[in-house]
């Protein structure tokens, strides 16, 4: 039998968002996870807000927002407060009744920005990897780095002693035959990114580097830095990041051949550090990893354990959206490179523990 097509729409509805939520779906641990981190933060956010005045939005539900920005790769502020209006879903993550009103995409920006910094994600950061700690490692670990673009583009990286301003960015500019370098040139857009390029051969962009220090057992990153982009900035953040670890074991570091440089094996080992980069043989002088470090089968695991860091930045670049950031200067981008980074790690914990079920 043929149903009916009703268009009459009912006036009451006795289910919440949390009942149309399935029991399995990923986001429920997540959600859970999430509850948890944000209650023992909820000190140190009644420290940033005033007694009095116009209430804001409780930084529980913004933060709420955010992960759901990063985990859809919803693109702006604008589309997020459209899909809180209509998704179930999306409300209820987020904390919002049924009936309740969203909030401005403007409002909720200002909100955003006045809540986020380096310290605050930082925490968010250090205490998923908290809830982490029965599956992390604290003997092998991971360094990398990787491009993030910076939302600026050629035509703004323009002589330093041109005196252009906000006016001059849309001028005309005949660059051809021009030698333009970082000392001395500089976007008018984001002054503080630069001109880099990851390899001989490839395009030079406007960027920074986003680096992550991934322990090997089940690829959760425990370090992030972001800088500006130089040719020793993953060396320096490489070991700026181990210092930071501890451990009550030997430790190893895994990388790629950028971090074959003699100083650096050199500072990794002075701090017990046993460097497990791969060999760069074509460098002149040869390779600072000798037969010593080789001959031991841990290098040849750490060798296969150091592109699941690759993994991270895919994921973080793709779903997270940091291929291109959005936001400008350096300050910014390290509240959201290490904000992605804990988003990361929670839907890896979500999968750890669905599987240890």
């Amino acid at each position: 039998m043929r149903g009916e097509d009703s268009k009459q729409e009912a006036m009451f509805s006795y289910l919440s968002p949390e009942k149309r939520v399935p029991a399995e779906h990923p986001l429920r641990s997540v959600r859970e996870m999430v509850d948890g981190v944000l209650e023992q933060m909820s000190p140190r956010f009644a420290k940033l807000y005033a007694d009095v005045g116009r209430p804001s939005i409780a930084p529980e539900r913004l933060l709420r927002a955010l992960l759901l920005q990063i985990f859809y790769s919803v693109r702006s502020e604008r589309l997020l407060m459209e899909q809180l209006d209509y998704n179930l879903l999306f409300r209820w993550f987020v904390g919002l009744a049924m009936d309740e009103p969203v909030w401005n995409h403007a409002v909720f920006s200002k909100n955003r920005e006045r809540l986020l910094n380096e310290e605050i994600a930082e925490a968010f950061f250090q205490r998923v990897l908290a809830l982490a700690q029965p599956y992390l490692s604290d003997e092998h670990f991971t360094v990398d780095g990787t491009l993030l673009e910076a939302w600026a583009s050629h035509k703004s990286f323009r002589r330093k002693d041109s005196g252009g301003g906000p006016d001059s960015r849309n001028r005309e500019a005949n660059v051809h035959g021009e030698r333009r370098t970082n000392e001395t040139h500089q976007s008018t857009t984001d002054p503080e990114a630069r001109l880099y390029k990851k390899s001989a051969g490839s395009e030079a962009k406007l960027c920074y580097l986003g680096h992550a220090l991934m322990e090997n057992r089940h690829g959760l990153l425990v370090k992030t830095r972001v800088t500006q982009a130089t040719g020793t900035a993953e060396r320096d953040a490489a070991l700026e990041m181990t210092k930071k670890t501890r451990g009550k074991k030997h430790r190893t570091l895994g990388g790629d051949k950028g971090f074959d440089t003699r100083d650096l094996v050199r500072q990794l080992r002075r701090i017990g550090v046993t460097p497990h980069v791969a060999q760069n043989t074509e460098r002149p002088g040869g390779s600072a990893i000798d037969a010593r470090t080789t001959r031991h089968a841990g290098y040849g695991v750490s060798q296969q354990k150091r592109k699941r860091i690759e993994q991270s930045f895919g994921w973080m670049k793709v779903i997270g959206m940091l291929q291109k950031v959005k936001l400008r200067g350096l300050e910014k981008l390290r509240w959201l490179f290490t904000f992605v980074g804990a988003a990361y790690n929670l839907c890896r914990l979500g999968r750890l523990e669905a599987a240890a079920v």
